[in-house]
């Protein structure tokens, strides 16, 4: 039923103007509206809401949003020349990058907001 439905993501914030400039100006989203609840952005044709939350929210520490890239390691240097700073764990091997190489091949690699949300750029076999 839902299958062919387009998906609505959301982020929470706590300060819409950091929101803004990193989800559009370092990352890249197309920016369409601030409808007075959230921050409307394209995420390659699907809708981002980067929602308000109150002052005292804390980030949920698990991810919460990623994208499949063609190429992990040219986006994690391409996002670290941006001040991008990919977390390293500690409880797996991850690479210089910060990129880790699952046992299937798949490779993942984590990242913050500036609110503190995890995200994360993944490669695919």
């Amino acid at each position: 039923m839902l299958g062919s439905i387009n998906i609505v993501a959301f982020v929470p914030t706590k300060d819409q103007e950091r929101a803004r400039a990193f989800y559009e100006g370092v990352l890249g989203l197309r920016f369409i509206k601030d409808d007075g609840f959230a921050l409307v952005l394209d995420a390659h044709g699907i809708m981002l809401r980067v929602a308000k939350v109150p002052a005292d929210s804390k980030p949920a520490q698990f991810l919460i949003l990623g994208w499949e890239v063609p190429n992990i390691e040219d986006m994690v240097r391409g996002l670290g020349g941006k001040g991008v700073h990919f977390e390293i764990f500690g409880f797996f091997k991850q690479d210089e990058l910060g990129i880790w190489t699952a046992p299937t091949g798949d490779k993942v690699a984590w990242f913050k907001d500036p609110d503190g949300n995890i995200l994360s750029v993944s490669q695919h076999v």
